[in-house]
């Protein structure tokens, strides 16, 4: 009976058959966290709204949600309604940090907003095992969120966008 038990615990915990394969899972969720964290890292140090933590879970998310039907053999083209999903989900996220100020007729949080969507998007490719076009889109978001606002100087005015009467 104990080892019956024991046998439906193994077959259980059987979804990572070998070491090559936690190693391959193990690498693609800890580069999901890792640039997730670095574009959360970046909106901390300008006090915004999503941080290190928040972009570290929506990159690893997104990761789980593609590394998930890929172990359970979910085709390749059929990865296209996960995408969807994923997409669809870190829309409302995004929402979720965008403020009206109906009687100051501002928007803000839409940068956080698409930081956010970009790196589901970054945990989507790594979760993919896509790790150099992963890291290569996190310097790039970077640069969008860094240098740019250093070459174009952005007032506060220009970054709270008027909202439409």
């Amino acid at each position: 009976m104990g080892q019956e038990i024991w046998s439906t615990i193994a077959e259980e915990f059987s979804d990572i058959p070998d070491l090559a394969t936690m190693v391959r899972i193990t690498l693609r969720l800890m580069l999901a966290a890792a640039l997730g964290g670095i574009l959360g890292y970046e909106r901390e140090l300008k006090a915004r709204s999503a941080g290190v933590r928040t972009h570290m879970l929506v990159a690893v998310g997104a990761a789980l949600f593609v590394i998930g039907p890929l172990q359970s053999g979910v085709p390749l083209p059929d990865m296209s309604r996960v995408l969807q999903g994923i997409v669809q989900g870190i829309g409302f996220l995004g929402a979720g940090a965008i403020i009206v100020r109906a009687r100051q007729q501002t928007i803000q949080g839409l940068t956080t907003a698409a930081n956010i969507w970009a790196t589901a998007a970054i945990g989507i490719v790594a979760g993919l095992g896509l790790e150099a076009t992963a890291v290569l889109s996190t310097v790039i978001v970077l640069i969008i969120l860094a240098v740019i606002p250093r070459i174009i100087p952005v007032t506060h005015q220009a970054e709270t966008h008027q909202a439409d009467q």
